[in-house]
């Protein structure tokens, strides 16, 4: 097993090469200019020139790219164009906002699209099967945007004055704020040493941070303005998860053994839960680790509609103003989740099926 993983990791490292290449040039090839997006469109030549030699930018395209595999070699990502922060520091801060959102939706899909695949599956060819289909096929088939716009719209004003009211908008009500577990805890850092560290990441995943600390009313508030955006974010990998279980799963209960189980005697829930639906997973764990892929780097609408603060709105952000080290570092960083999460996938799929392991 720990080979696996070494070569794994190994056949990892061109990949993400490969990104940083391609995503380096793309960047250089959007119409425009750092300069004209900073400075203005006024700005005069001497300005960009100056502009361009503070920031690296003057050098030919093949030496840039030289610089910026050097410095990421040392993880430094480079320093915001347009913020002058080191992008590290913009991620700390973005990142886990996103993350959050991104692993909300994914358990949402999971613990509602397994048992409508399960569901879908033990009820084939009735009611109940077409109408858990046919509400995946919508889903699939809904823009995320428009149905975020439509739950903001329900929960927010239709059922503003009931118990089912739901924020359309931010992380949290205005005025809240988590305290940082490291203060809550009475860690005396200097200030300078907490900024950009470790301990900054971990703090800004509010829901973690405020479940340690037993900041209760900040929490239940964290959760309620990540209901929404989670929920949309989640229509589609639900609908899709829903599927491929209830397709796997049929295909596994028309096996050998599956008839063996109940040639026996074997309750029908037994024969589901214990010889079925561990091997019907497989196909639904590649495809929840790809979907997470996905989430992470395609929240973009649903953090755009929610005024969330995450990675794929300040990915939007440095698009516009051509802010190519943010572009540069974000994507990176997506990418470098891809892989993680396509290993944590593989490392799945040995324990689930005893296969691999023996290879």
């Amino acid at each position: 097993m720990v080979n696996f993983l070494l070569r794994r990791l190994l056949f990892a490292i061109p990949v993400l090469i490969g990104i940083v290449v391609v995503v380096f040039l793309l960047v250089r090839a959007i119409p425009g200019d750092p300069c004209r997006s900073m400075l203005g469109e006024r700005a005069t030549q001497e300005a960009c020139e100056t502009f361009n030699r503070v920031n690296g930018l003057d050098e030919p395209v093949p030496v840039q790219l030289g610089i910026y595999l050097v410095r990421l070699l040392q993880f430094d990502l480079g320093d915001s164009v347009r913020s002058s922060r080191p992008v590290m520091s913009v991620l700390i801060e973005r990142l886990p906002m996103t993350i959050e959102l991104s692993m909300s939706a994914l358990l949402i899909a999971l613990l509602v699209g397994i048992p409508l695949g399960i569901v879908a599956a033990m009820r084939h060819n009735t009611a109940v099967d077409v109408g858990t289909m046919a509400a995946a096929n919508v889903g699939v088939s809904m823009p995320v945007f428009w149905l975020g716009l439509m739950l903001a719209y329900l929960f927010a004003l239709v059922l503003k004055d009931t118990p089912f009211s739901l924020p359309p908008s931010g992380r949290l009500s205005a005025g809240a704020s988590p305290i940082p577990f490291y203060e809550v805890w009475g860690w005396t850092a200097q200030p300078d040493t907490i900024r950009g560290s470790v301990l900054e990441f971990v703090s800004n995943f509010f829901i973690f941070n405020t479940i340690i600390t037993g900041q209760w009313a900040i929490l239940g508030d964290a959760i309620k303005h990540l209901i929404l955006p989670a929920v949309a974010l989640a229509t589609i990998p639900l609908s899709i998860i829903a599927r491929i279980t209830r397709s796997s799963l049929l295909e596994v209960l028309g096996s050998d053994y599956v008839r063996t189980a109940r040639a026996k005697g074997a309750l029908e829930r037994r024969v589901v839960s214990r010889h079925a639906l561990r091997n019907a997973l497989l196909p639904v764990v590649t495809i929840g680790g790809l979907q997470l892929g996905l989430l992470l780097g395609g929240a973009v609408l649903t953090e755009s509609v929610f005024s969330l603060a995450g990675v794929g709105r300040a990915l939007v952000e440095a698009i516009f103003a051509r802010d190519y080290a943010v572009i540069q570092g974000f994507t990176f960083v997506v990418a470098f989740g891809y892989v993680l999460v396509n290993l944590a996938v593989d490392v799945s799929y040995a324990y689930l099926d005893p296969r691999i392991r023996l290879e």
